[in-house]
């Protein structure tokens, strides 16, 4: 197993997903019927929570994805319910998955326009934190978006371009794009920067901080620029990335040919995302730039 570019960790983990029943794919049934009460109101507990940071800090687009597939706070969502509203709207569904899954697969997946979502829920004790990625992070965090048509056509074209990086041993320079922008993207919108990334909206502490915080550099989003910086996995993010729609996502990933790109970059080291570059289109200049 390897982890997916969707979830660097702090290491190797001992993964905590059922994997002796997987198909070749990698996806699993769901069994909905066996989710304990606890489980259900862990979830209650997350969704509410995060819910009421929603209409402040997220992306409008992030709040209208979560009506639009149906998700609330009575109970962990039923992956079969969803996809039959998530699939009119885009054509994606979401898939059942033991946990973290290797990169070949979670990239075909996508490039399919089916999203690999763990169906193991946190424990109580982990509300605040988790080193691997849960049903809640990967639903509540990813799927609204899939909704939204934009959006779910440049997870589409990730998909593709992962599997190419494969080809030029690039995954590592990609999953900085994903990083950056799936994980912990935020936009500009006319009420402010807003957060769109799953690893910020799944998280009460960053979710508050990645908008009002002035530690973090905030700079405009460059593919270039993504690719060669660095992040943290250990702490609150130091450097974001704003984009000014998703339709500039899709632009820079959709059909571009990145081989180029990979060889200028090669094993250049990355550059630390506490720092600027003269050439960067700053946003807001961070407290931990100085």
């Amino acid at each position: 197993m390897t982890k997916p570019p969707s979830a660097p960790t702090r290491g190797q983990l001992d993964l905590r997903g059922a994997y002796e029943h997987t198909a070749p794919d990698y996806t699993v049934e769901q069994r909905w019927d066996n989710y304990s009460d606890g489980e259900h109101e862990t979830w209650r507990t997350l969704y509410t929570r995060q819910r009421a940071l929603m209409d402040r800090y997220a992306a409008p687009e992030v709040v209208a994805g979560l009506d639009a597939v149906g998700a609330d706070e009575q109970a962990i969502p039923r992956f079969d319910v969803v996809n039959d509203r998530l699939r009119p709207l885009t054509g994606w569904r979401i898939v059942a998955v033991p946990g973290l899954i290797p990169e070949e697969h979670f990239f075909a997946h996508l490039a399919a326009r089916s999203f690999p979502v763990s169906v193991w829920i946190r424990k109580p004790h982990e509300l605040d934190y988790l080193s691997e990625p849960d049903l809640f992070h990967d639903f509540f965090g990813h799927v609204p978006l899939l909704a939204n048509p934009v959006f779910a056509r440049f997870m589409q074209a990730y998909g593709v371009a992962g599997q190419k990086a494969q080809s030029h041993g690039a995954v590592g320079l990609l999953a900085r794009v994903y990083w950056y922008s799936v994980e912990f993207g935020l936009l500009r919108t006319a009420s402010g920067l807003r957060a769109y990334g799953a690893g910020i909206l799944s998280s009460k502490g960053e979710t508050v901080y990645s908008v009002e915080s002035p530690e973090p550099n905030r700079i405009a989003f460059d593919i270039e620029r993504v690719m060669r910086t660095d992040y943290r996995i250990d702490t609150f993010q130091r450097m974001y990335f704003v984009v000014d729609s998703f339709e500039q996502l899709f632009e820079a990933s959709y059909g571009t040919d990145f081989g180029p790109l990979y060889d200028s970059i090669g094993m250049t080291p990355g550059i630390p995302p506490e720092r600027l570059l003269a050439s960067d289109r700053v946003v807001t200049r961070g407290t931990v730039a100085h």
